[in-house]
């Protein structure tokens, strides 16, 4: 848990993360990545005392989603949860058949999170993106927009005033695999209909594939995104994130 704090403390400080006072929506999706950093960010709270916590999870499912587990893990981390039911299957894969509905779900589940953290009274909303999210984005940015860009740890959204912000934007997703086994976290099996099809799934397969000839790549994608004198995406001054709409 040590390491798992080291990334979190070093996205903090890199982009100011947390502000004394803040009140953070945690989204809670059942997934290894959402459950860890909720974790680790209640760990987070005590060694910094100046920041409080409340959990939001979507419920997406066509059926009746069993939340018992992650309830009593939220009871016992002593972090408020607030589950909501969204029409977003209905949506995605009833009346959107003819698209792909990874780009909609992503963003229609960003709108439904910042609305609820912001009737909580949350201002910002802290979302489980890991490393290679932001290294898969890159790519897919690259193949498939013809660009360079990829979402900035600290965000600004537009029309609710919510930031949300990516503790976990450091961590190597294997590390976050090897935590979850670990801590025995109550994942959820992934509902979505289209996970394990998707372009982020070939993403991930191609940067392994990348990997196994250049090891350190991953490293020097990271870099590269660090590297404000040329690209500057992950822009580390402070009150500078970017906007984007809600």
């Amino acid at each position: 848990m040590k390491a798992t704090l080291g990334h979190l403390r070093r996205a903090d400080q890199d982009f100011q993360l947390i502000e004394p006072g803040d009140r953070i929506a945690v989204g809670v999706s059942g997934g290894k990545d959402s459950l860890l950093m909720l974790y680790a960010l209640s760990l987070y709270r005590h060694i910094r005392n100046d920041f409080t916590l409340q959990a939001v999870m979507l419920v997406t499912s066509p059926t009746p989603t069993d939340t018992g587990e992650i309830e009593r893990f939220c009871e016992k981390l002593d972090v408020p949860l607030t589950v909501r039911n969204t029409p977003l299957y209905r949506i995605l894969f009833e009346s959107n058949s003819k698209q792909s509905p990874c780009p909609l779900c992503a963003r229609m589940r960003r709108a439904c999170l910042c609305q609820t953290a912001q009737a909580l009274g949350c201002g910002k909303l802290a979302l489980g993106h890991h490393r290679e999210d932001a290294l898969e984005t890159l790519l897919m940015s690259l193949i498939y927009e013809g660009r360079f860009h990829t979402f900035h740890p600290k965000t600004r959204m537009s029309r609710t005033g919510v930031t949300v912000i990516r503790p976990l934007i450091y961590m190597p997703e294997k590390e976050i695999i090897h935590m979850a086994r670990t801590l025995k976290l109550p994942v959820l099996l992934n509902p979505c209909p289209a996970n394990g099809h998707t372009k982020r799934q070939e993403m991930k397969e191609l940067l392994a594939e990348l990997s196994r000839r250049y090891p350190r790549l991953r490293d020097s994608m990271l870099a590269a995104l660090q590297n404000n004198r040329q690209y500057s995406l992950w822009d580390k001054t402070p009150n500078t994130q970017p906007a984007e709409e809600d």
